[in-house]
C-alpha cells in the first residue's frame, strides 16, 4: 500500500516511508566508499589522497542540486498541502531547469581552473597530476550529478521514494562493477576510477529526467512552466542550509587536508580519506532519514495539521537519539577492521587511521540532532535557522577548532576538532528546537 503525505505516521509507517530515502543516501555514500577501496588497494595511497583532495570541488557543484531539491521540495510540498497541484508541478519543472542551467555555468570555470585549484590546495607532483585527472573527468558529467542529487529529494515529494532508491542502486551498482573492471582488472589507474564514478553519476541523472518527462501519471512531472523569481529565491533560501552544509564541508575538507599535509604529510590525507568515507555512510543515514520525512513535515505545516506535526517531531527525535547511540557503538567496534580494509597494506598509515577513527567516532553521538534540526527547519520553510545551524556545524566551529587545537595536540587535535564542533552544534540545535516550538506548533 502506497503511503501518502497526508497519512497519519506511526513509528512503523515513519520508518517504511523514510527507508527508501535512507537507502538512497547510503548507496550514494557507499559507492564513494567503494571508489576509495579500489583506488587505495589497486592504485595506491597517493591516488587515494588525490581523490580526497579534489572531490570537494565536485561536491560544491553537486550541492546545488541538493539545495534546490530540499529547498524546492519544501515549497512544492507546502503548495501541494495547500491543494494547488498544478502550481506545484510548474514550480517543480522550473527548479529542474534552473539547476541544469546553473550547474552548467559553474562547471566551465571549474574545468578551466582545476589545475590552479589543486595547486592552491597543496597538491604537488604526482598528487597534483592525479587530482587534475580525476577532477576533470568527473566534471564532464557533474550537471547530471546535480540532477541526481536534486532527484533524491523530489522522488520522495512525488510519493515515489522507491523509484529514487532504484535510481541510486543502479547508479551505485554501475560504479562498483566499473571500478572492479577499470581498477582491478584492466588497471586503468586514476582515469579508470574517475570514469567509473562519472558514468554512474550520469546514469543517476538520466533516470529521473526520463521518468519525470514521460510518466504523466506521477503526482509530479514536467509540465509547461515559466520563470518565477520569487519562488526560485524562496527555494534557494529554504535549501541554502543544505548548500551551505555541503559547500562548507567541502571547504573544511580542504582545510583539514592542508593541516594534515602540514603535520603528518600525505599519510594524514590518506587516513582522513578513510574517516570521511566511513563518516559519509553514517551521516547518510541521518540525512536520508531527515530528508525523507521533510516533505511530510512541509505538507502538514502547509495543511496546518499541528497535531500530526507534533506527533511526527517527537517520533523523529526519539529515533535520531537511538540511532546516534548505535552508530557510536558500531564505529568503535569496527574502527580497526575498516581501517585494515582500506589501508592494511601500510602499517604506519593503518595505525594512524585507527587512532583517528577512535577519536572521530564520538562525533556521531552528537551529529544526528544537528543534521535533523537543519533539515527540519528547512521543511518548515525557515531557511535562516536551518542555514545558521548548518553553517555553525559544518564550517565555523570546525574551522575554529582545526586551527586552534593542532598546535597543542598535534594530529589528535585535528580529529578531536570535529568531535568538539559537533558537541557545540548539538547544543545550538537543541536551543532552536526548544525556542521555536510555539511558533510552529510542533
Amino acid at each position: 500500500m502506497q503511503i501518502k503525505l497526508n497519512d497519519h505516521f506511526s513509528f512503523k509507517r515513519l520508518l517504511r516511508f523514510t527507508f527508501p530515502s535512507i537507502l538512497m543516501m547510503l548507496f550514494t555514500s557507499i559507492y564513494l566508499v567503494i571508489d576509495g577501496y579500489f583506488v587505495s588497494n589497486f592504485i595506491g595511497k597517493t591516488a587515494l589522497a588525490a581523490v580526497n583532495m579534489i572531490y570537494p570541488v565536485i561536491m560544491i557543484i553537486g550541492s546545488l542540486g541538493f539545495m534546490l531539491g530540499t529547498g524546492g521540495s519544501a515549497l512544492v510540498a507546502k503548495t501541494m498541502g495547500e491543494g494547488d497541484d498544478d502550481r506545484a508541478k510548474q514550480l517543480f519543472t522550473m527548479l529542474y531547469i534552473a539547476s541544469i542551467i546553473i550547474g552548467g555555468v559553474l562547471t566551465i570555470p571549474s574545468f578551466i581552473f582545476l589545475d590552479k585549484i589543486a595547486y592552491f590546495l597543496g597538491a604537488r607532483g604526482e598528487l597534483l597530476e592525479s587530482s587534475i585527472t580525476y577532477g576533470r573527468i568527473l566534471l564532464s558529467t557533474v550537471v547530471l550529478f546535480v540532477v541526481q542529487m536534486e532527484s533524491q529529494v523530489f522522488f520522495v515529494t512525488a510519493e515515489k521514494p522507491k523509484l529514487g532508491l532504484v535510481m541510486t542502486v543502479l547508479s551505485c551498482g554501475t560504479n562498483i562493477i566499473l571500478d572492479g573492471l577499470f581498477c582491478a582488472v584492466f588497471h586503468f589507474g586514476v582515469p579508470g576510477a574517475a570514469a567509473a564514478t562519472a558514468i554512474s553519476q550520469a546514469i543517476g541523472g538520466i533516470i529521473p529526467l526520463t521518468y519525470f518527462t514521460f510518466n504523466r501519471s506521477s503526482r509530479l512531472h514536467f509540465t509547461k512552466t515559466k520563470y518565477d523569481k520569487s519562488a526560485l529565491l524562496k527555494s534557494c533560501s529554504n535549501g541554502f542550509s543544505e548548500l551551505l552544509s555541503n559547500t562548507s564541508a567541502a571547504i573544511i575538507s580542504m582545510l583539514f587536508n592542508a593541516q594534515l599535509l602540514r603535520y603528518v604529510g600525505e599519510n594524514g590525507v590518506a587516513a582522513y580519506s578513510v574517516l570521511m568515507y566511513v563518516s559519509m555512510v553514517f551521516v547518510a543515514i541521518f540525512i536520508g532519514f531527515s530528508g525523507g520525512i521533510s516533505p511530510v513535515v512541509s505538507y502538514n505545516y502547509g495543511a496546518e495539521n499541528n497535531k500530526e506535526l507534533k506527533s511526527i517531531t517527537r517520533k523523529l527525535i526519539f529515533l535520531i537519539i537511538i540511532s546516534s547511540a548505535l552508530m557510536l557503538a558500531f564505529s568503535l567496534l569496527m574502527a580497526a577492521p575498516l581501517s585494515k580494509l582500506f589501508v592494511g597494506y601500510d602499517k604506519e598509515l593503518y595505525e594512524m587511521t585507527v587512532r583517528g577513527f577512535y577519536i572521530y567516532s564520538f562525533s556521531f553521538i552528537f551529529a544526528g540532532i544537528s543534521i535533523f534540526s537543519s533539515s527540519f527547519f528547512t521543511a518548515l520553510n525557515n531557511g535562516f535557522v536551518s542555514a545558521f545551524i548548518s553553517f555553525m556545524r559544518t564550517f565555523v566551529l570546525q574551522f575554529i577548532f582545526v586551527i586552534v587545537l593542532p598546535p597543542f595536540l598535534g594530529v589528535d587535535g585535528i580529529w578531536l576538532s570535529i568531535v568538539i564542533a559537533e558537541l557545540v552544534s548539538f547544543f545550538i540545535s537543541i536551543f532552536f528546537l526548544l525556542t521555536k516550538k510555539k511558533a510552529y506548533h510542533y
